[in-house]
């Protein structure tokens, strides 16, 4: 059976100047495997289709990297800017 890819998910930018109610900072670095529960569930509900996508060998339309995603928090007073990274 085939090994599943790492995921990596990075907190890289957030377009608001409020702090993250769930203590994100720009910086912050997660692996989807062992620390996804450190990752706020509002953020994490809106990578899952991004996550499935890369990690079971489709890309994500538009993006120029295959191996990689960008996506935001849904938090509008927040909008915190995240990275999906498939590591290899």
């Amino acid at each position: 059976m085939a090994r599943r890819p790492k995921i990596k998910i990075t907190l890289i930018d957030k377009k608001e100047k409020g702090a993250c109610h769930y203590g994100h900072k720009i910086g912050d670095s997660f692996d989807f495997d062992t620390e996804r529960g450190k990752l706020c569930p509002m953020a994490l509900h809106v990578a899952f289709p991004y996550l499935d996508i890369l990690r079971y060998g489709g890309s994500i339309p538009g993006e120029e990297n295959k191996n990689e995603c960008v996506f935001c928090c849904p938090d509008a007073k927040i909008i915190n800017i995240f990275k999906i990274e498939k590591i290899d």
